[in-house]
């Protein structure tokens, strides 16, 4: 564990705890404005997908946008907040009638309407394939009614919008073909700047430290829904043999993990940890050395972002990831991180604490890691690229300019930016 790293636990707030007045005073700010819709505020999807929007807009002055973000309870003043937008932007909503007409006042306006989505939960001809991947029982009649029901909801409100946003180019391809003719662009998740700070801190804490640990070897895994087992499964194996061949390794675990039982018999190398707010989960994956991201590598899987790397990244700590989609444009395997496929676990997480054994291998590819994941999901650099998007320009991109910080070390290495459709 690196002790350089070791912090009390971090007061936190929320992020969310703006009234709806002082949320219609920052959306009309500026001459144009962007409306975020999201059903409910909570520390995942609505953090990375709406709050992190909006506060980058509200950090880049230049651009004459400002943006808020209003929820379910907001609904009985929808003409406060939509009679005052040049644009909406819905994100993962569930249909309801309200939601309809919400729309529909929107588009009287005609004001673009975005249906935003970081997931593949919009087309019910992929829920077997999710609950297959969750490890939900396909023959539990209320699962079924539960998940195409959901899948079905978010479907019918992407339906009604002009455009879509998603987190990855291989997720935009699966909406569009899903819709047969709207236009998805993409804006990927990236960070939050009160996030950012702490985790430079306990970057720079390291890196001054050598990145000597304390010869243990603690190895997270850092799970943020209860539906994770098969993707854990993908490493279990190979972690107990490791965990059997080198007693310096520890497992700490945060968040959900229903399997257990195989972790009992190594009694105190073995940690969990509840569910984390943003800031204290950052405390916590600097502490280790290795960050894993094993995933079943399907579908559905390579839908998803790349977050949990870049999270563990702009905190100074490694990864071994699954080679879905979005982890193969951000990694660059044995330089800034690492890659294993299903079988090559073992040989992976072994490579990693080798790294660990070797503080100056260590530095350089956290270093490496950090510069990566501060330029390409950097809190302040994608306001430009935001605006594009949802105003529709010819320039949906980040240009260098729109950057405070400038190239740093990691420029040896692929320029992975997750935006960029990768060509066949």
């Amino acid at each position: 564990m690196f002790q350089a790293a070791r912090r009390s636990p971090i007061s936190f707030e929320g992020f969310a705890n703006a009234t709806f007045d002082e949320r219609l005073v920052a959306l009309t700010s500026r001459a144009r404005r962007i409306a975020y819709y999201y059903d409910k505020p909570d520390t995942s999807t609505f953090r990375y997908r709406v709050l992190n929007m909006v506060q980058a807009l509200a950090a880049w002055p230049e651009g004459g946008i400002s943006a808020s973000w209003f929820s379910r309870r907001d609904l009985g003043e929808m003409h406060r907040f939509i009679d005052r937008a040049d644009a909406l932007v819905i994100c993962r909503a569930l249909y309801t009638s309200a939601i309809d007409r919400m729309v529909t006042r929107a588009k009287a306006r005609r004001i673009p309407v975005l249906f935003d989505c970081d997931d593949l939960v919009f087309d019910p001809g992929y829920v077997p394939l999710l609950m297959q991947s969750l490890d939900v029982d396909p023959n539990h009649d209320e699962s079924l009614q539960y998940w195409f029901a959901r899948i079905a909801r978010h479907g019918a409100v992407m339906r009604l919008c002009d455009r879509a946003i998603a987190t990855n180019p291989f997720l935009a391809e699966k909406m569009e073909s899903s819709t047969g003719d709207m236009r998805c662009h993409v804006i990927p998740n990236f960070l939050h700047d009160v996030q950012q700070a702490v985790s430079a801190e306990l970057y720079a804490a390291k890196r001054d430290s050598g990145f000597h640990s304390d010869g243990t070897i603690t190895i997270g895994y850092f799970s943020g829904s209860p539906t994770h087992d098969r993707d854990f499964a993908v490493v279990a194996s190979a972690l107990r043999r490791l965990m059997d061949h080198d007693g310096r390794i520890r497992l700490r675990v945060v968040g959900f993990l229903n399997s257990r039982d195989q972790l009992e018999k190594y009694g105190s190398r073995v940690e969990f940890h509840a569910v984390q707010d943003p800031l204290n989960l950052q405390r916590l994956i600097a502490e280790t050395e290795i960050n894993i991201a094993p995933l079943q590598n399907n579908l559905f899987t390579n839908c998803k972002s790349e977050l949990k790397y870049f999270e563990a990244a702009i905190a100074g700590t490694l990864t071994v990831a699954t080679p879905t989609y979005s982890f193969t444009r951000a990694i660059v395997d044995g330089e800034n991180g690492f890659l294993a496929r299903a079988f090559e676990w073992d040989a992976k997480l072994q490579a990693a604490c080798e790294v660990v054994d070797s503080p100056s291998r260590y530095a350089a590819m956290a270093e490496r890691a950090f510069d990566l994941a501060e330029r390409n999901y950097g809190w302040n650099r994608h306001a430009p690229l935001i605006a594009a998007t949802v105003f529709d320009r010819e320039t949906a991109s980040v240009s260098e300019d729109s950057a405070t910080r400038q190239p740093g070390a990691g420029d040896e290495l692929r320029r992975s930016t997750p935006w960029e459709p990768v060509s066949s």
